[in-house]
């Protein structure tokens, strides 16, 4: 069974309300596309407007963090239960700008992604290595080391309706993009990763995408590749050339 691609925006600290809700109008007709499952990662502000507007749409709707706790005294956090009620889908959780300015660890990520489990939100889990690390030849080690930890007490079944996202940090929003190639190779070692983990079929079906500076130019390249199932895309899913990185195909 072919794992179907999963395109999704991530608009980070972008966007007032009254914005959003005029970016998804733009953008609800240049997204149609049935082989691809859509997603816009939004500020937390932003959900409850970007929701209602993305009704009736083929457009899911991802927080862009949440926090591990149900509720309680953590001013400023996000409860799944709030997520879960907002009508949000999935969660970005990890992404290597939480974990650089917000210092989250890869135990963190792992608390995180249970809680949104648990709640029945899907997690798009980040990982991703720095420049001066790919050039020690260590991108592997440490990527594998992310996802290992962010996987842990994570079951089987739960897994293959995860996301991972391999984003290298090098690459966002830098204009430098992994060649095919490179994206490929990595995409390849974290589904191998998985594999050693659970097994063969379990890392068959998890979907992994590539973010990293993709672009209407670079998208079908990189979604062409055997392991790359879409991307988790920046700066360009605020512009109407979003609808050409999701309509990569046509």
């Amino acid at each position: 069974m072919a794992r179907k691609k999963i395109i999704a925006g991530n608009w980070k600290m972008n966007m007032t309300p009254s914005e959003a809700v005029a970016l998804v109008e733009t953008l609800k007709p240049l997204v149609q596309n049935e082989d691809v499952d859509v997603v816009f990662g939004v500020p937390a502000i932003d959900i409850v407007p970007v929701v209602e507007a993305c009704k009736g749409t083929n457009i899911a709707v991802a927080a862009e963090n949440m926090y591990f706790e149900e509720s309680g005294a953590y001013t400023g956090e996000i409860s799944p239960k709030m997520l879960v009620d907002a009508g949000v889908k999935y969660v970005i959780l990890g992404h290597s700008e939480r974990r650089d300015y917000f210092k989250e660890t890869d135990a963190d990520v792992n608390k995180k992604v249970l809680k949104a489990i648990e709640h029945g939100i899907t997690p798009i889990m980040c990982c991703g290595e720095s420049l001066e690390q790919r050039e020690q030849g260590i991108t592997m080690d440490f990527i594998r080391q992310q996802v290992k930890i962010g996987l842990q007490n994570v079951t089987a079944d739960q897994a293959k309706k995860m996301v991972i996202a391999y984003e290298p940090i090098w690459a966002i929003g830098t204009g430098k993009t992994a060649t095919s190639e490179q994206a490929e190779e990595v995409c390849k070692g974290i589904r191998q990763c998985i594999a050693e983990i659970y097994d063969d079929a379990t890392a068959a079906e998890i979907r992994i995408q590539y973010g990293g500076s993709v672009n209407a130019g670079n998208a079908a390249e990189l979604f062409a590749m055997e392991d790359i199932d879409g991307g988790l895309v920046g700066g360009a899913s605020l512009k109407p050339d979003f609808g050409k990185i999701v309509c990569y195909n046509k």
